[in-house]
């Protein structure tokens, strides 16, 4: 299965990539986490995309502008889904397209007050990790090779300042007791 090498800027550092060898085996592994896969395919079976129930799980198969989607994803998508267009044009852009599907997710899950919770749906050790990979890769990158926890951050994701007495602190004895101040 071929895979995209670059994503916009931003995303990179917040949006874990998982890859696999096939479409099946990649939506199987979707469809074991309860999620409904969507496809963007003009078809007879396909639904207007605004008659889709976001509040459930869901991931979207969106094809490439040039060849659409392979028959192997069309076959393991659970329903395919249309935006509806007026006029010549049968099919958008595909950054297009899927702006207009997540923004009607987003527009179910808010209404439905999917968003309205005072912490985040994931779990803090996720947020740690995500935020110390991301916001301090080359300790992480020392953490991982002397398999070692990393340290705690504060709400900024930046390291937390320990008491060192006075002097630049630093990693000792394998934990982070001691942590270099940025």
């Amino acid at each position: 299965m071929r895979t995209l090498s670059h994503t916009s800027a931003g995303a990179r550092n917040w949006v874990e990539v998982e890859t696999h060898d096939t479409v099946a085996e990649a939506v199987r592994e979707l469809k074991s986490q309860g999620m409904q896969v969507l496809a963007t395919n003009l078809s007879d079976s396909a639904v207007d995309f605004r008659d889709i129930d976001y509040t459930k799980p869901t991931a979207i198969i969106l094809g490439g502008e040039k060849n659409g989607i392979t028959q192997d994803a069309l076959g393991e998508a659970d329903q395919d889904i249309i935006i509806p267009m007026v006029g010549m044009v049968q099919s958008l852009n595909v950054s297009v397209a899927s702006a207009l599907i997540l923004f009607e997710a987003q527009r179910q899950r808010q209404l439905a007050g999917m968003y309205d919770r005072e912490a985040s749906a994931l779990p803090e050790e996720t947020i740690h990790r995500i935020l110390f990979e991301r916001g301090h890769p080359v300790l992480a990158k020392v953490a991982k090779k002397k398999n070692m926890p990393y340290p705690p951050l504060d709400d900024e994701g930046r390291l937390w300042r320990m008491r060192c007495g006075g002097r630049r602190c630093r990693r000792s004895n394998g934990s982070w007791s001691l942590i270099l101040d940025p």
